[in-house]
């Protein structure tokens, strides 16, 4: 019997009766199915399912271009279409889907086309003409894009939402048709689109004066455009990361304007200083957040003052960089009570006694960044412990002064705790013992903590089923037998870095091949896996995206092969070193439509008709390669300009090109 008739079978049998129930009942259940796989079971079981989801589904992610017209036909509710990982959609693809949709698409607000580098503005011509509720359009990295692309989503006259950030191509003319056609902007990010000055911000704030919102980070502006967005009368939050051509004037100017500033980040802005920001928070009533990260070299009285002033308000502050004292902690602490977050990652002069006066004023913390502040022993962990009991996220990296004594404070203190960073800080398996307590955590590094056994994994394997990230890089005393109770104890892991520990075999792999829902592997040099191993990650591991196999050396066609068969979403893939051949690489970018970025250095058995091959294979789908340079003379101009004009970028490494004979 076929799969359609099973569903009509199915619904019509005695004592079942799920085709009588309202789309609607069904639909509400189906929203309470909170994994894809589950959803896709319904469906298959019952049409009534089918129709439900058709009728019901508001979001879409699709990540070929093959089933996206068919997908688009299917379901006419859409809300959310998400074509960020749609590998190889270009403008006449997308047009085509969109025109197949009919009027499906009326009810689109929102879609996301980050990283989309085959859609030009021919594709969003279309797109936003067949969806005139458009409300928020995603188009970040799409580093061709430029002003007919801008002019293209200004056709949106709706639009609420734009994210432009690493749009290269994109200048004043292009921000203009933007500001000019979608007036009720209310969010926008320009972040790392350097050809945009001071003109261009100038009319968008006499334009658009509903923007809350706004990233000019990176930008070659300098105070004038200060001077304009201080006229945006319900701006709330504000970043200017890297803006050299911003100072202290500047600010003042900025300071000027609005009171309706919420969040303003300034970090790695060179020029400006302690007096400036003392200017820009001054009388402020409603400022929450304040990042200051890598910017200032010294903090004044003036500036301390004013901080004291957003005693009611200020929830976060990042000084990052900054040279420090225990007084001026103090002063933190007693003049911002209500700080939820604080960022000193590689503040100097960081002690003990200045977190302890800190905490003891700010015990609403859940966030607190230590990171590189290597003068901080138990003590200061002790202190945290006894103040800051709703903490959730401990970052103190390479802090090498603590130990398990000072985690166990913190695990039996902070029941909250889902987010620990112990990178390069020596901790060995007993810390780990204590921090099994946290049940709620989620992300755990231990980076370069050779002192970590399998014993110290099956500690935290044992109580932390919530993990999703767990990092291991050099952790090299873990074997297969810490990877076996990894698996069988942390179901949810979906980031895995197991770089360099080189104890681990093809048997670990096999273990992780029952990590369902695991998306990121880093496995780099690990000399004893092959194929075997490889095999049981892509059989296993259905939902890969990125996977790192640099320097493993035993790693041969077999386990491109097994990729090729079985991972479908993999994007990422690093083979760098491996001893595979033209064949087996032609075979994977051949197969694998979602590849999108692949860097393969040092393929000494690909001869240059494999390389040829292999990459005509995967021209159109292919965004980022990373190849040595000898090859940039040898392989075909007519290849690398398809590549180019497919929205491909080539990062060469400049090594000696070996070939070695098959």
């Amino acid at each position: 019997m076929s799969r359609e008739g099973q569903k009509l079978d199915y619904d019509s049998a005695g004592g079942v009766g799920i085709g009588v129930l309202s789309l609607d009942l069904l639909g509400q259940i189906l929203d309470h199915l909170r994994e894809p796989r589950d959803r896709k079971a319904c469906r298959l079981v019952s049409r009534a399912f089918e129709r439900a989801e058709a009728a019901h589904r508001r979001a879409l992610r699709v990540l070929r271009r093959e089933p996206l017209p068919r997908l688009l036909r299917a379901f006419q509710s859409l809300e959310r279409l998400d074509l960020s990982a749609c590998a190889s959609l270009d403008d006449a693809s997308l047009a085509a889907a969109v025109a197949g949709a009919g009027g499906g698409l009326a009810g689109l607000r929102r879609v996301c086309l980050a990283r989309a580098s085959g859609v030009g503005w021919r594709g969003l011509e279309a797109l936003v003409a067949a969806c005139p509720r458009m409300e928020a359009v995603d188009l970040s990295h799409c580093v061709g894009a430029g002003d007919r692309e801008a002019a293209a989503v200004a056709a949106a006259t709706g639009l609420r939402e734009l994210r432009l950030e690493k749009c290269l191509a994109v200048t004043d003319m292009g921000l203009a048709k933007v500001a000019v056609g979608c007036p009720r902007l209310e969010k926008l990010s320009v972040k790392w689109c350097r050809e945009i000055s001071d003109i261009g911000i100038d009319l968008l704030a006499k334009k658009c004066p509903e923007l809350r919102s706004l990233d000019v980070s990176y930008l070659k502006v300098g105070n004038g455009s200060l001077r304009s967005i201080s006229t945006l009368e319900k701006l709330e939050e504000l970043a200017m990361v890297g803006c050299s051509g911003i100072d202290d004037e500047g600010l003042e100017l900025l300071s000027k304007g609005s009171d309706s500033l919420q969040s303003v980040d300034v970090s790695r802005c060179d020029h400006v200083t302690y007096q400036g920001l003392a200017s820009l928070i001054d009388g402020r009533k409603f400022l929450q957040k304040l990042h200051a990260a890598d910017c200032l070299h010294e903090i004044g009285q003036c500036f301390l003052s004013k901080l004291a002033t957003l005693k009611e308000t200020l929830t976060a502050l990042k000084l990052d960089g900054l040279e420090v004292s225990d007084s001026l902690l103090q002063a933190i602490g007693e003049g911002c009570n209500n700080l939820v977050e604080i960022g000193l990652s590689k503040c100097s002069g960081v002690t003990d006694e200045g977190i302890s006066s800190l905490v003891s004023q700010c015990s609403d913390l859940r966030t607190i960044d230590l990171t590189c502040c290597n003068l901080i022993t138990n003590n200061a962990l002790d202190s945290i412990a006894d103040n800051c009991k709703m903490l959730e996220r401990l970052r103190l990296e390479s802090c090498s002064l603590i130990n398990e004594k000072g985690l166990e404070r913190i695990a039996t203190c902070c029941p909250n705790l889902k987010e620990i960073d112990l990178t390069d800080c020596g901790v060995n398996d007993a810390a780990l013992q204590h921090l099994a307590k946290c049940s709620e955590l989620q992300i755990l590094k231990l980076g370069l903590c050779s002192s970590i056994s399998d014993k110290g994994i099956a500690f935290i394997s044992s109580n932390c089923g919530k993990l999703v990230e767990l990092d291991l890089y050099r952790c090299n005393s873990i074997t297969d037998d810490g990877l076996a109770a990894l698996a069988n104890g942390c179901k949810k892991i979906k980031l895995l870095n197991l770089c360099y520990c080189n104890k681990i075999t093809d048997s670990g792999l096999g273990h992780l091949g029952s990590l369902e829902e695991l998306t990121n592997l880093e496995l780099r040099c690990l000399v004893r896996i092959t194929g075997i191993g490889i095999s049981s990650i892509a059989a296993g591991c259905k939902n890969l995206i990125e996977l790192d196999l640099k320097r493993c050396y035993s790693v041969d066609d077999a386990a491109l092969g097994a990729l090729a068969r079985n991972a479908f979403n993999l994007r990422q893939l690093t083979i760098s070193y491996c001893q595979v051949t033209g064949l087996g690489l032609c075979h994977l970018l051949s197969s694998l439509r979602c590849l999108q970025d692949i860097k393969m250095v040092h393929l000494s058995w690909v001869s240059i008709e494999g390389f040829e091959m292999a990459l005509r294979a995967a021209c159109s789908r292919l965004k980022k390669l990373k190849m040595l340079t000898g090859l940039k003379n040898v392989l075909s101009p007519e290849l690398l300009q398809m590549l180019q004009a497919c929205g491909c970028r080539i990062r060469w490494v400049n090594k000696p090109l070996v070939y070695k004979e098959c």
